[in-house]
């Protein structure tokens, strides 16, 4: 595995040359050094820097396992799983209300914090920048990280208690992501309320198991996936820190979620309550194939199925009324207890690796870089959800998408900007709506027009029915923050 150097020693001279190019030959993996003699200083030194860092045995294990095994789609048997469902009667509303007081009590003591996953490289959103600087607000164009600071500034006025955030980055965009809080000012959470951990990297192979060169001096390096958050976060020290602030319970979720909850005192609720060490949220599939991984009972434990690993025969089974019977997808917003996260690491986080190709540029035989149309890449990455197997205890509970799902991962299309700005738009027009103000929605269930409610001005729609008048009148454009 890659791991960010971050004690400033920069190798320099013939010694480190010939200990690295040994290993890599060592490894068959000498074609790295193939462009040597046509770097300069600077890029013998970042070359040598990644090799130094590469664990080749771990290559070679992941390489011999998965090159040319072909996709190993789950067929067994899954067990249903129990989802805790959206309330629908006046015993479940009052059991959420409930919940409620009881993840705010939580949240009040000081025992909560924020985790936002935010290492990945958005190829296919085509945006450069770190993910959650994307402007996703549909009128102020604030971005992700903003609109989320704005939920977590809110939730810890309510609770009267600061909640720290910590994010998990990557060595691609961890300067940029640093950079964009400083500009902002910690978006008024406070400096020393932010800590930032790095993920690890993996060198990126081709079909035949060798290491792919991204530029001449650089190796194409992958973060290791959001599995890779379990130790990012004990050897990042966040772990420490939330020792030292007394944090039991960490809300969990990734970066591109426009959507989310962040702090969501039913779901904190409910994870207390059943004394959970991991927890998550699911909402019901748009369709079989969307790519959600499903939940279910396998071999006795509750498991997450990724959606590339279910057989299709599985994915498309129904029920009488017509409905998934897998249809619980997985939405990526968890809780993790501090000490299951500990436990893990004791353990070496004991995640599995998966597969996952991609089209990635390489420098060819000649020395050109190539930009390939097709996959090419093969990358291996962990999943977080792979530890719940491993939880003694777990709480699933059902959400409504159009109220906590709407991420932004492509460009066009379904899950794009576009579809989440609007999905945003749809949620605050619900929430006026139930204000007594009239919205126009038309026949898809789209709001005629743009609305923005920043989570400072209401953070929920018993908030902002308690500031607005029904007399509102909508016309068109609405900003409230």
């Amino acid at each position: 595995m890659a791991r960010d150097n971050t004690d400033g020693t920069l190798l320099r001279g013939g010694s480190e040359y010939k200990q690295c190019l040994a290993r890599a030959q060592a490894a068959r993996q000498g074609h790295i050094f193939r462009w040597w003699d046509q770097l300069d200083a600077a890029g013998r030194e970042k070359l040598l820097r990644q090799t130094a860092s590469v664990d080749f045995q771990l290559v070679s294990d992941l390489a011999a396992r998965h090159l040319g095994a072909g996709p190993e789609k789950f067929s067994g048997t899954i067990g249903l799983a129990r989802v805790i469902p959206l309330p629908r009667t006046e015993e479940q509303f009052a059991e959420r209300r409930r919940m409620a007081a009881l993840g705010a009590d939580a949240i009040a003591r000081g025992e909560v914090a924020l985790f936002i996953v935010a290492g990945g490289q958005g190829s296919r959103l085509k945006f450069d920048p770190p993910k959650g600087t994307f402007p996703i607000c549909p009128i102020t164009d604030k971005s992700l990280f903003h609109l989320f600071a704005e939920k977590l500034t809110a939730t810890s006025r309510r609770c009267g208690v600061t909640i720290p955030l910590y994010i998990m980055t990557s060595t691609i965009n961890n300067a940029a992501t640093v950079e964009f809080f400083e500009i902002n000012e910690y978006f008024g959470l406070g400096r020393e309320n932010v800590m930032f951990v790095v993920q690890g990297m993996l060198p990126t192979l081709d079909a035949s198991g060798k290491l792919i060169l991204k530029r001449k001096d650089e190796l194409f390096l992958s973060p290791n996936g959001h599995g890779g958050s379990i130790t990012a976060l004990k050897q990042g020290g966040a772990l420490a820190d939330m020792r030292r602030r007394g944090i039991r319970h960490i809300s969990y979720h990734q970066v591109d979620n426009a959507l989310v909850n962040s702090i969501d005192p039913v779901f904190i609720g409910y994870h207390v309550a059943a004394g959970a060490e991991m927890s998550l949220k699911v909402a019901q599939k748009r369709d079989a194939e969307e790519g959600l991984g499903v939940v279910g009972n396998v071999d006795g434990k509750l498991t997450v199925i990724e959606y590339s690993d279910l057989a299709p025969e599985l994915m498309h089974t129904r029920r009488p009324d017509g409905s998934l019977l897998y249809g619980a997808g997985n939405i990526a917003i968890h809780i993790l207890d501090v000490n299951f996260v500990e436990r893990l690491n004791q353990a070496g986080s004991g995640l599995p690796w998966h597969v996952a190709t991609k089209a990635v540029p390489f420098i060819d035989d000649s020395g050109k870089l190539v930009k390939p149309d097709k996959p090419n890449g093969i990358k291996f990455e962990m999943f977080v959800f792979d530890a719940l197997p491993q939880a003694q205890a777990a709480v699933i509970l059902e959400s409504e998408r159009e109220e906590e799902f709407a991420p932004v991962k492509n460009k066009h299309g379904q899950d794009s900007a576009a579809t989440a700005k609007q999905a945003l738009t749809n949620c605050y027009g619900r929430w006026l709506k139930q204000a007594g103000v009239e919205v126009p929605f038309d026949g898809e269930g789209n709001v005629d027009g743009k609305i923005e409610i920043s989570p400072l001005f209401a953070l929920d729609p018993e908030e902002l029915a308690a500031k607005v008048s029904p007399d509102l009148k909508f016309t068109g454009e609405l900003l409230l923050e």
